[in-house]
C-alpha cells in the first residue's frame, strides 16, 4: 500500500476528520492565514475590513469563474477549495466500499462537527441537529409542533416562499390561523417592526416566525427584542437564520428563540446542500420530527437526522467550511462583508434614477443590498447587468419589492464592485 494512502486510512481512523491536526485546512490554509492575520492582529475588525493586503489571501481561497462576476451569494455561496476537496476526497473514500466507509468510518465524524458547529452558536451540542437547508430545518419545526385548529402563527408577507407555504399547508389541513404582517423595507425603527408584531397577537397566538435577515433586501430584524415582547406573553419563537448564520457575529440563544433555522451554504460557505436546526432543549421532546423516527417524542435532537442514506462527505466539508471560518474570525468577516456591500451601494445612492432598498445603517443591514434604476423592471435590470458586463445578480419581484439584489462575499474583489458601480451608472445614464 502506498505511504500516501497508508497515513490517509490512519488519519480518518483518528475520528478526527476536519477537526484533527492533518484537516484540509491545516494543509491548505491554515499557515497563509495565519501570517496574513499577524500584520493586522489587534487591530478593530471595522479598520481590517478595508485591508487588501489581508483580504487577497482569502480571496486566493476560492475558485470563482473570472469571467463572471458573482454577486448572488445570498442565493448559495461557493465554498473555498478546502471545502470541495474535503467533499471530493470523502466522496472518493466513499465510493471504495459504500456501507462500509460511510457508516462506519464517516458516520463517526457527525458528533464532533456537532461540537464544533455548537461552538460556533454558542449553545450545547445536544440542541443542535445537522441537515441540509433551511428549509428542512425550519419545516421540521413548522410540522413538528402540536398545534390544534384555531392556534394562530405570526410572520410577514416579506417571510421566505418556502416558510410561507409551509404555514399555509397547516392552515389548509389543520385550520391553524397564519397571519402575515407587511412591512415596507427599509426601516430604521426596531419599536416600529417590535409593535407591528405585538399588535398582531391575539389570546390564540401559539408562535411567532422571524426572519433574522430578509433575504429579498437584507434588512435586519430586531429579533431580541421581538423574542422577549413574545414570551413576555407566553408565546414561542421561531427564527429563519438562513442569511444570518456565518455572517453576522452572535449567538443563537442571545437571540432568546426556540428555535432556529439555518442554511450553512450561504455565508458559512459550506457544501451546497448542508444546513442547521437549533432546538431549545427543554423543546426537544415535545417537537416531532419531519421524517420518521422509531422514538419521535424522545428528546435526543438526533431524531431530527433521521434522513436515510445522506452525504457524509458533505458533513466533512462543512467541518473544513467551519475552519475556514474561525480561522478570519466571525467579527472581521461580518464587517468586511460589510464594508464591501457599502462600497458599492455608497457610490449609486446619489446617481439619477438609481434608488436603494436596504438601509446602509450597520444595525439593520450588512451583505445584502436592493438596487433599482427607474423606468426598469428587476428583471430587466438583472438581464442587462449580466448579458453587457457578466455581472450575475438576481432580480426580486415580491410582494411590495421590486429591486435587484446584489449580495458580495469575503472573495469578492474591490475591481468587480467598480464595475458594477459603473455597469449601474451607465445604465441609469441611459434612462434619463
Amino acid at each position: 500500500m502506498p505511504s500516501s494512502r497508508r497515513k490517509f486510512l490512519h488519519n480518518i481512523g483518528s475520528l478526527s476528520f476536519a477537526f484533527g491536526a492533518s484537516s484540509l485546512f491545516n494543509q491548505l490554509h491554515a499557515e497563509d492565514i495565519r501570517i496574513a492575520g499577524q500584520k493586522i492582529s489587534g487591530l478593530p475588525p471595522a479598520t481590517t475590513a478595508a485591508d487588501e493586503d489581508y483580504w487577497s489571501v482569502i480571496q486566493q481561497a476560492y475558485t470563482v469563474n473570472p469571467n463572471i462576476i458573482n454577486l448572488n451569494n445570498g442565493g448559495v455561496s461557493p465554498s473555498p477549495r478546502v471545502v470541495q476537496e474535503a467533499v471530493e476526497r470523502y466522496n472518493k473514500l466513499s465510493n471504495e466500499g459504500p456501507s462500509y466507509y460511510m457508516w462506519r468510518v464517516l458516520d463517526m465524524g457527525r458528533e464532533p462537527l456537532r461540537q464544533k458547529l455548537a461552538e460556533l452558536a454558542g449553545c450545547d451540542p445536544e440542541e443542535i441537529a445537522v441537515n441540509r437547508n433551511s428549509t428542512e430545518a425550519l419545516n421540521t419545526v413548522i410540522y413538528g409542533l402540536p398545534l390544534t385548529a384555531g392556534d394562530q402563527v405570526i410572520g410577514t408577507k416579506q417571510d421566505y416562499p418556502n416558510m410561507i407555504n409551509a404555514w399555509k399547508q397547516r392552515q389548509k389541513r389543520e385550520g391553524i390561523a397564519y397571519k402575515q404582517i407587511n412591512f415596507d423595507f427599509p426601516l430604521e425603527n426596531d419599536e416600529a417592526i417590535v409593535n407591528a408584531f405585538k399588535e398582531a397577537i391575539t389570546p390564540k397566538t401559539k408562535l411567532v416566525h422571524i426572519t433574522h435577515v430578509i433575504n429579498w433586501v437584507g434588512q435586519i430584524m430586531p429579533v431580541r427584542k421581538i423574542a422577549d415582547m413574545a414570551h413576555a406573553r407566553g408565546i414561542e419563537v421561531l427564527v429563519d437564520g438562513a442569511h444570518s448564520f456565518g455572517l453576522l457575529d452572535f449567538k443563537i440563544p442571545d437571540l432568546q428563540a426556540d428555535y432556529f433555522g439555518a442554511s450553512l451554504h450561504k455565508f458559512l460557505s459550506a457544501p451546497i446542500g448542508s444546513g442547521m436546526l437549533w432546538v431549545k432543549k427543554e423543546k426537544i421532546t415535545a417537537l416531532w420530527p419531519l421524517l420518521c423516527n422509531d422514538f419521535p417524542q424522545r428528546g435526543d435532537i438526533r431524531k431530527f437526522e433521521s434522513l436515510g442514506t445522506r452525504s457524509f462527505p458533505i458533513e466533512q466539508g462543512i467541518g473544513e467550511a467551519i475552519n475556514f471560518h474561525n480561522a478570519i474570525g466571525p467579527k472581521r468577516k461580518e464587517e468586511r462583508i460589510r464594508f464591501l456591500k457599502n462600497y458599492w451601494a455608497e457610490k449609486v445612492r446619489t446617481l439619477p434614477k438609481v434608488r436603494l432598498h436596504t438601509s446602509l445603517d450597520s444595525k439593520y443591514s450588512c451583505a445584502i443590498c436592493g438596487v433599482s434604476v427607474d423606468g426598469m423592471s428587476p428583471a430587466q435590470l438583472e438581464q442587462e447587468l449580466f448579458n453587457k458586463y457578466k455581472i450575475h445578480t438576481v432580480g426580486i419581484t415580491w410582494e411590495n419589492i421590486n429591486c435587484v439584489r446584489v449580495t458580495p462575499h469575503v472573495y469578492t474583489k474591490l475591481k468587480d464592485l467598480d464595475k458594477l458601480v459603473l455597469a449601474i451608472s451607465e445604465i441609469a445614464s441611459k434612462k434619463q
